[in-house]
């Protein structure tokens, strides 16, 4: 396995000249805005002819521990001993979502597939819908990780390409096979909780109509005081808490990535199941950074050789950090004693199996972490 890195800035375009010609996959993330401009994936063909493409947009990039916004973060990769297969479908609503994991899974699942890393469309889909039409074709065992294309705190459009340039509505996905490659994971958030507890009195799939009986949009304004005017944007900073019951010990946290005044409703990017309960959330710098740790640690194994580390970090994440941003990035490579190529990007879902569980699902405000190795 070999690995190239390479990143376009405005200021400086490529960095240096691609040496990685025989690369069988290149994965890259970029700004909307540069991803929309229509050339940089043509010029990522031109330098690598014989590559499966995939890329998509972001709410900030990550390259190496450096964390960049209006970029494009590329590895190239070169397997000896994994093959690869690839698939992508277009949704026109969440309403698709389990159908288009269906339809992906049926196409990649094969006796000896061993992982795969996947990349949705950020406003469209329904991250929960999508990993259990996953699951209802591919077998528990398989690893699944990868996330939801991201719009800065826009959400209004994201971007998705399959060896095509990135568009809305996609998403895509590569299958590896073989018993050659090792992939290591883990995903940890760092949010704690405040507030009262509330029991979601009506939902339907990712969408929040009450909270103990009470409009949940007027609710969620209370705590959000002048912030609320900002919404969704402002939302990433008090993502929401909901498991199944009071005596749960585990739970997982939901993002907004849209609002509906007029209905008084919030859209997740998951699923909010009626008769969970639910608890608001906030961040912590230190939290936050010990989150991206243990992530690392998780996902760090033991790799001889090359290997490729993937982050998938939420936006909320970055909004909050703020200028610090880059400490979670560094956090992570220090754990790989920064000999373990990074690229990354920010997110609005991360997907990845439940340390606690033990099942692949949507997170919102985690660390996650991918690292591929070739023995």
């Amino acid at each position: 396995m070999q690995v190239e890195q390479i990143l376009w800035t405005k200021n400086n375009g490529w960095d240096k000249a691609p040496a990685l010609a025989e690369a069988g996959l290149v994965i890259y993330f970029g700004g909307k805005d540069v991803l929309n401009e229509g050339t940089h994936y043509q010029e990522l063909k031109k330098f690598y002819p014989k590559a499966q493409i995939l890329g998509g947009s972001t709410g900030g990039e990550i390259s190496g521990a450096e964390v960049l916004d209006d970029s494009i973060t590329v590895a190239a990769i070169t397997f000896s001993k994994t093959t690869l297969q690839v698939a992508s479908t277009q949704v026109k609503n969440a309403e698709d979502s389990f159908k288009a994991g269906q339809t992906l899974a049926n196409e990649l699942n094969k006796s000896d597939l061993k992982n795969i890393f996947i990349l949705s469309d950020g406003t469209n889909v329904n991250g929960s819908d999508l990993v259990r039409g996953l699951y209802d074709v591919l077998d528990e065992k398989i690893i699944v990780t990868g996330g939801l294309a991201g719009d800065g705190a826009n959400f209004k459009h994201t971007l998705v390409g399959l060896n095509a340039p990135p568009a809305d509505k996609v998403i895509a996905a590569i299958g590896f096979y073989g018993n050659a490659l090792q992939v290591q994971y883990g995903s940890v958030g760092g949010w704690s909780k405040f507030g009262p507890e509330r029991k979601i009195t009506k939902s339907k799939d990712n969408i929040l109509y009450e909270l103990d009986g009470k409009p949940a949009l007027d609710l969620y304004k209370q705590y959000l005081g002048d912030d609320a005017n900002k919404l969704p944007g402002s939302a990433l900073l008090f993502p929401l808490s909901i498991r199944p019951m009071q005596e749960s010990e585990h739970d997982i946290v939901r993002t907004i990535v849209g609002v509906d005044e007029k209905e008084k409703t919030m859209i997740y990017a998951g699923d909010i199941p009626t008769g969970h309960i639910a608890q608001l959330m906030r961040g912590d710098f230190d939290l936050l950074i010990d989150g991206a740790t243990e992530a690392a640690k998780l996902a760090q194994g033991e790799q001889t050789g090359q290997s490729l580390a993937i982050l998938v970090s939420c936006i909320g994440r970055k909004l909050l950090l703020g200028q610090s941003i880059s400490d979670e990035t560094e956090a992570v490579a220090d754990v790989f004693n920064h000999k373990i190529p990074m690229i990354g990007f920010y997110s609005y879902g991360e997907i990845c199996h439940q340390q606690f569980t033990g099942k692949c699902s949507l997170h919102n405000q985690t660390m996650t972490v991918t690292v591929f190795h070739e023995a």
